[in-house]
């Protein structure tokens, strides 16, 4: 959880643990590797003819990447935040 207002814990239950992450730190916030990644070998360096054109390629490459949840693991996979107990 990165701190912005919207990423208030909501939740007051005793098995769900908040990892609270400095302010700005995209490179510790997993999702932000797996956005970073889709931008570097699916989405950049690329002209798009409209709108609808950028959404269908991000759908496509989102949809390449789902396909792959080993990929996926390796992205966001932290030493410091062991999620093998969830997966």
């Amino acid at each position: 959880m990165d701190g912005a207002l919207w990423h208030q814990p909501s939740l007051d239950q005793d098995n769900v643990t908040m990892l609270k992450l400095p302010p700005y730190s995209p490179e510790l916030n997993p999702a932000e590797q797996v956005w970073q990644y889709l931008k570097q070998h699916w989405l950049s360096n690329r002209c798009f003819e409209s709108y609808d054109a950028i959404v269908d390629a991000a759908c496509d490459a989102w949809n390449a990447l789902c396909n792959q949840t080993n990929l996926i693991r390796s992205i966001t996979q932290r030493e410091w935040c062991d999620l093998s107990v969830i997966f």
